[in-house]
């Protein structure tokens, strides 16, 4: 799995409509609207890295009002819900 995570600066007036039309793009996770430099971040979640082109440069950066993308590629996942799954061994948790 490829992890991909796309800043993106949209068209003021049309942030909410960008937002929801990166939504329904194959291969993107989520979308989230946030302060600072850009106005949205993206989370692209692949099988292969070739499949990145297809869906930002592809299918992203066409959408009407993106201005502009920064895109970083993630090399490891460290969140806790992923790593109990990886140590996980089918037995439930007791309290």
């Amino acid at each position: 799995m490829v992890t991909a995570i796309v800043h993106i600066n949209a068209e003021v007036d049309r942030i909410p409509e960008v937002a929801q039309e990166i939504a329904e793009i194959e291969g993107v996770s989520e979308v989230y609207s946030i302060t600072g430099e850009y106005d949205l971040l993206a989370m692209v979640r692949v099988a292969a890295y070739e499949q990145v082109a297809e869906v930002i440069p592809g299918r992203l950066n066409k959408v009407p009002g993106v201005l502009h993308t920064e895109t970083h590629i993630a090399f490891r996942t460290y969140s806790r819900h992923d790593l109990d799954a990886a140590f996980s061994i089918g037995f439930p948790e007791s309290d």
